[in-house]
């Protein structure tokens, strides 16, 4: 490494894993500038600078089910990432996120020689904890995103730091809400103080789209039977095709707006947000603003779920706060009417959206405000220092 740059190779599956992967990339940049980068990713990591082997876009699927029926896929990239390992011998592979697959491909790596920095832990507090001792034996660091998951690698001996979660000082506005909704109101022609504002994130993985668009649309619908006047900001994710919303909404009559990507801005401006379960529901709580959260899986992989897992709530504010601050609807609660009426319970019930309010409040105390990009990047750092300093040749 000391004739050449350090070279780093990366894998995310998802969309999330994508974007935290890309922000660790840039703070690993500012620290090592020289450093030079590879992997599986999508268009975030690509924006950072990372020469992309294989675009993990169209394998972001979640459930047994959905895994299975993108298996060809899924199988494919791994080979090609695991020949990617053998051909380049990178210094480091960090994995991030997407446990099944970088569990393998960690573990190809790990035999090859190249050192393994796993980010964001297998949920071992939610299922499986004899995980950890697995993952003890392919990696060699595990960097966790909340506190209470460090006592199950101390547990088992297995290195790991709490580096803080890659969300926790990032999500916030850079402009007033008053001053975003005026304008909005001014762009949209309604009025700012009267008129109800509704968020929708339907996911960012092509299944979750297919499943669980229609039924928020349809929740939307039923809303403006009893709120007329509401308007919606629905959000897609920057790794879907362009048109997949817009094809889903042609036949449509709703006030919706279209945002490309995350914005805080915007999503801070919205009275209530029904959101999918995932990365996503921490972005809203962060922000404060009351939402239900909507989760539909194919029979056999919610089956099998309810068999493992033992924590009883799936969105990640509810099990950060160890109860239920925001109302889930999952499976075949996961209907439109149950949405339109918890969106009307928060909108026509000032009391309610403020008890939820000062509930997620209680989120960013737990996250605290340390730059998770920013300590993973110190870590990974000193990784690549360490091979350095072992191999001066």
């Amino acid at each position: 490494m000391a004739n050449q740059p350090p070279l780093v190779m990366l894998s995310a599956g998802e969309a999330s894993g994508d974007r935290h992967a890309a922000a660790l990339f840039l703070a690993l940049k500012g620290l090592l500038p020289e450093v030079e980068g590879f992997g599986m990713g999508s268009c975030a990591l690509h924006a950072a600078g990372v020469e992309i082997v294989f675009d993990s876009s169209g394998i972001g699927v979640i459930g047994l089910a959905e895994i299975a029926r993108h298996y060809g896929e899924i199988r494919g990239a791994l080979t090609l990432m695991k020949k990617a390992a053998a051909s380049r011998q990178p210094d480091l592979l960090i994995c991030v996120d997407y446990k099944e697959f970088n569990f393998r491909l960690a573990k190809a790596a790990k035999a090859l020689g190249i050192k393994v920095l796993f980010y964001v832990s297998p949920q071992v507090w939610a299922w499986r904890p004899g995980r950890v001792k697995r993952y003890g034996e392919i990696i060699d660091h595990m960097a966790v995103i909340f506190p209470f998951e460090l006592p199950y690698y101390e547990a088992y001996k297995v290195p790991a730091t709490y580096v803080g979660h890659p969300l926790a000082g990032k999500v916030k506005a850079t402009l007033p809400r008053d001053v975003v909704r005026a304008r909005l109101a001014a762009e949209a022609g309604f009025e700012q103080d009267k008129t109800p504002l509704i968020g929708l994130l339907p996911g960012s993985r092509a299944n979750e789209i297919k499943r669980l668009l229609p039924v928020i649309l349809d929740a939307a619908e039923r809303l403006m039977d009893t709120h007329p006047t509401a308007r919606f900001l629905l959000f897609q994710a920057a790794s879907l095709p362009p048109d997949t919303i817009t094809e889903a909404l042609a036949a449509r009559r709703l006030p919706v707006q279209v945002i490309q990507g995350q914005d805080y801005d915007l999503l801070q401006c919205a009275d209530a947000v029904i959101t999918v379960s995932g990365t996503a529901t921490l972005e809203v709580a962060l922000l404060g603003v009351p939402m239900a959260i909507v989760y539909r899986l194919a029979p056999l992989s919610y089956w099998l779920g309810r068999l493992l897992v033992k924590v009883p709530f799936i969105g990640l504010p509810n099990i950060l706060a160890g109860r239920r601050l925001v109302r889930e609807f999952i499976q075949h609660e996961a209907t439109a009417d149950n949405l339109a009426q918890e969106m009307s319970r928060i909108l026509d019930h000032p009391a309610v959206a403020d008890t939820i309010k000062q509930g997620l409040a209680e989120i960013r105390g737990v996250l605290g405000d340390r730059d998770g990009s920013f300590e993973l990047a110190l870590l990974a750092r000193d990784m690549l220092l360490s091979n350095a300093q072992r191999d001066p040749d």
